[in-house]
């Protein structure tokens, strides 16, 4: 593979640049803004959801429906996301009516003081899902001192991977000074295995199907794991704005109990009993997607029953987005960026 090009790889302020979204940009959307307005009766809310999926993947949206979980709510595709960043964008300006991202990333929506509110945590990683920074197996790397000055390929940056990084860096010791010398680099996931092989980066990150694949065909190991440095822990969320849920309760009562009640159908079901459900979701659609990948699947992630969000799923990248001064120091609350209010599910 060609050394990445320069649109390859992007700076963090590029990508922290798809966040630069103002609050009056939110008011003027389109899905969020229909709908009645404050007091109204749950025969006049909204009951058909617009989002956003992705090529050969079931959100838990999409299998909370398929299970019959949504109840008269429905789902309305109106395309694939590209990113995280992009997909809560798309619902805070009201192309959509809800998204999932990284909570780093709704911190940041949620800095320019877009009027969202996370409901229900969206993925997460645990001992079956979850993201690795892989070496060569012959490689001399073996501990956070050891990447200064190396190349590290993730799938984009200001986001998860570079902020599970930069706290492998901290704990292993490392001075600010020292962490500015390891190079994050954009890779694209599809190319990361081959980038790695080739050493054109010393370390890669790797996730589901692709570290799977990567890992059967041998000749590298783990420097680490996302699930090994902070436990099991839930990292995004699904965003809906606050308008939205004001005049649609009963819709996003649906909506959230559903997602938590999807959760908890994947992690009690026999692994091959969802695959078989996801695939069947994928050919249903009929958007001509491959559903081999699916067979890969091992989790969600999701740390907590039902989805319900706690403060910890967000004070992590607070204070990470904190100290890199992305965010003024006390500028935003755990507590003031999510609700539990609607999650029916995993209570007490």
């Amino acid at each position: 593979m060609p050394a990445a090009s320069a649109p390859t790889i992007r700076s963090r302020r590029q990508f922290l640049t798809l966040l630069g979204i103002s609050a009056a940009a939110v008011s003027c959307g389109t899905a969020t803004a229909t709908g009645p307005g404050p007091g109204s009766g749950s025969g006049s809310q909204v009951k058909t959801l617009k989002y956003q999926g992705a090529v050969g993947s079931v959100s838990l949206p999409e299998l909370a429906e398929d299970l019959g979980y949504f109840e008269d709510v429905k789902l309305d595709w109106v395309g694939n996301t590209i990113s995280g960043p992009q997909d809560i964008q798309s619902a805070a300006t009201g192309q959509t009516h809800f998204g999932s991202a990284f909570n780093g990333a709704v911190i940041k929506l949620a800095s320019t003081k877009a009027p969202i509110k996370a409901v229900i945590s969206s993925y997460g990683s645990d001992q079956y899902s979850y993201g690795g920074y892989y070496v060569l197996e012959d490689s001399p790397l073996r501990s956070a001192r050891d990447l200064i000055g190396k190349k590290v390929g993730m799938n984009t940056l200001g986001a998860h991977y570079q902020a599970l990084l930069d706290i492998y860096l901290s704990r292993g010791g490392l001075s600010k000074a020292d962490a500015a010398k390891v190079e994050p680099l954009v890779v694209p996931p599809v190319n990361t295995e081959q980038s790695l092989r080739q050493k054109q980066i010393e370390v890669g990150v790797l996730t589901g199907v692709l570290r799977d694949k990567a890992l059967a065909a041998g000749g590298i190991r783990p420097l680490f794991t996302d699930v090994e440095l902070l436990g099991p822990f839930s990292a995004g969320t699904y965003i809906m704005t606050e308008r939205f849920i004001k005049q649609n309760p009963d819709t996003v009562r649906t909506f959230v109990t559903g997602v938590g009640k999807a959760i908890e159908w994947s992690r009690t079901t026999p692994r091959e009993q969802v695959i078989a459900r996801m695939t069947e979701i994928v050919k249903k659609r009929g958007r001509n997607e491959d559903t081999a990948t699916l067979q890969y699947w091992h989790s969600y992630g999701v740390a907590e029953t039902g989805g319900r969000i706690t403060d910890k799923s967000f004070q992590l990248w607070l204070d990470w987005l904190g100290e890199r001064g992305e965010i003024k120091q006390g500028q935003l609350k755990a507590a003031d960026l999510y609700t539990n209010e609607f999650n029916g599910q995993g209570k007490g």
